[in-house]
């Protein structure tokens, strides 16, 4: 099957390279020398958090094509918020996600809530990005990679203000956990061929530090599998595919919330 993900970090190499000729990261420091940015921890949310939902902002995917084309994200992400939402995450890839930065920097506008850049991250470049467009979290993911940049990003990542949530796919990619990942996420989803296996986030929790807060990403809409998860150790859920086809994101969540509630 197509790996779609290599497809995907190479044309985002080149799109990042584009980008630092358009606006230096020079400029980007200088910006955020002088920047005051408003700072909400998703550990933070996510242990303290009821439902532990994090709600993601996601107009398409390779996968499945336009999940909702016309959506705005001021009123999603607003309406994510007013509906119990731990955190939000923004997809920010525009070629095969139909996000952009701008998607990020509205939604960090106008929530109190901690927001996750999630993107396709090979370059410091878009820490300071994530950073100067109001994220408080940004997407690491280890496949995308190697351990010595995972080490590098995060140590960034860090400095920069930001917290790393770093997503694992199988087992070999357990080295790239380092005693600065406190949150660690399994995608369910394969990003080679987009082939989605809930059993993954089960499989890897005995291999996953007891000290980080996980979370469990892709595939997730229904409320039994999220107390099963929570019972097997996870605190954080990503899901966007099943709030964001339903047209009507906010109200999604907020039903969604009230059948994993005790």
């Amino acid at each position: 099957m197509k790996d779609i993900l290599s497809e995907i970090i190479a044309h985002k190499k080149k799109e990042v390279a584009e980008q630092k000729e358009r606006l230096p990261l020079s400029v980007l420091g200088n910006r955020l020398a002088v920047a005051h940015i408003p700072f909400y921890s998703l550990k933070g949310a996510l242990e303290n958090s009821k439902s532990g939902i994090i709600a993601e902002f996601k107009r398409r995917s390779p996968s499945k094509g336009w999940l909702y084309q016309t959506a705005d994200v001021n009123r999603v992400t607003k309406a994510y918020a007013s509906a119990g939402a731990a955190a939000l995450s923004v997809l920010t890839d525009e070629k095969y996600f139909g996000g952009t930065v701008d998607d990020l920097q509205q939604a960090t506008g106008r929530v109190e809530i901690p927001v996750m850049r999630k993107e396709f991250i090979v370059d410091e470049y878009q820490l300071y990005e994530a950073k100067l467009f109001g994220a408080s979290a940004a997407l690491l993911i280890a496949a995308a990679i190697t351990q010595e940049e995972c080490k590098r990003f995060t140590e960034l990542a860090h400095q920069l203000g930001l917290e790393v949530l770093l997503e694992l796919h199988d087992e070999q990619e357990i080295d790239h956990i380092g005693p600065l990942n406190t949150l660690v996420g399994i995608n369910n989803r394969n990003l080679g061929s987009f082939v989605t296996d809930l059993r993954k986030s089960f499989r890897m929790a005995a291999l996953l530090p007891e000290e980080a807060v996980w979370i469990s990403e892709s595939g997730i809409s229904d409320a039994r599998i999220v107390k099963e998860l929570r019972e097997a150790g996870y605190q954080g859920f990503l899901i966007g595919e099943h709030f964001m086809k339903s047209g009507n994101p906010g109200q999604s969540l907020k039903e969604f919330i009230g059948q994993i509630m005790p």
